[in-house]
């Protein structure tokens, strides 16, 4: 890729750009010299009887083609746009983007530091939080999470009570702030194909779906040797590593010996970012006191 980050590449474009331009004037230029009689033809001809002639271009149309082409030489002399130029003003997205930041904070941060001083549990029966926290999450959240916070296959439902690593306000504010990864091995290779089967029946027993008592039965103490340190020697989860609950029906990935069989063999990495680069620790809170109140409902 070492390549396409050389300077070569800004000069490319810079000097196709301005000879694109130029090109464009030089034939509007014979177009305005070169006078056309009006009477001769392209030699195009259709339905036996239907000529195109070579007329000459309108003057206005002309003037106007060359207005564009003074146009597109200012903005390219003022913004980004040959290569790596940054132009004579110094315009950039990120810089007009910090700018409508600082205009944000300043209008908006008394009050977010205003609910700032207020407790997360306090916060989810407010409210005005709440729908100031709202536009938070529906701008930030809602992308993986469902506007309603409902989650999909692979995205936690925030509405219940079944958490992956904590409920507490202070869980929840950790895991949007600092972002969360998880991740499972993949058994496949130590248990082989039969006992991931035996494993994923003895799975789908702990919550009381259908299972094969004798695959479960065969299947818990292979449990015990490759599971049981992450979600306990009863299933229950742990919160400390993000490993779920296998005891409840609430399925992240999908139910059944096909889906749970997946999971064992092939593993799986779930990953949430980290918020806060993007919000402020003022936001975080509110945001934390709103997701905080979907399962509180």
């Amino acid at each position: 890729m070492s390549q396409f980050s050389s300077g070569f590449w800004d000069l490319y474009i810079g000097i196709l750009t301005v000879v694109s331009i130029l090109a464009c004037a030089v034939l509007l230029w014979q177009q305005s010299v070169q006078k056309a009689s009006g009477t001769e033809t392209s030699g195009h001809v259709w339905d036996e009887d239907i000529k195109e002639f070579n007329h000459p271009l309108p003057r206005w149309w002309m003037w106007l083609f060359y207005l564009t082409i003074v146009w597109g030489i200012a903005y390219l002399a003022l913004y980004p746009g040959l290569g790596s130029y940054a132009g004579a003003l110094g315009w950039s997205q990120l810089r007009q983007l910090d700018e409508e930041n600082q205009a944000a904070q300043k209008a908006y941060g008394p009050l977010y530091d205003r609910f700032a001083a207020q407790d997360v549990e306090s916060l989810a029966k407010n409210a005005e939080a709440l729908a100031v926290g709202q536009k938070l999450f529906l701008n930030h959240c809602a992308q993986c999470h469902a506007s309603d916070g409902g989650g999909s296959r692979g995205f936690p439902n925030l509405t219940d009570r079944d958490w992956l690593w904590g409920g507490t306000p202070e869980a929840i504010k950790a895991s949007i702030t600092d972002g969360r990864t998880g991740a499972m091995p993949p058994f496949g290779p130590v248990l082989g194909e039969q006992g991931v089967k035996d494993v994923a029946h003895y799975v789908l027993s702990l919550s009381g779906g259908a299972h094969d008592s004798i695959r479960a039965a065969r299947g818990k103490e292979k449990f015990a040797q490759t599971c049981a340190a992450c979600h306990g020697a009863e299933g229950k989860g742990n919160p400390a590593v993000g490993a779920p609950d296998l005891t409840d029906r609430i399925w992240l990935h999908g139910a059944g010996e096909e889906a749970v069989a997946a999971q064992v063999a092939k593993g799986r990495v779930n990953q949430m970012p980290a918020h806060k680069d993007l919000l402020s620790p003022a936001r975080i809170h509110l945001l934390t006191a709103y997701v905080y109140s979907l399962s509180r409902k």
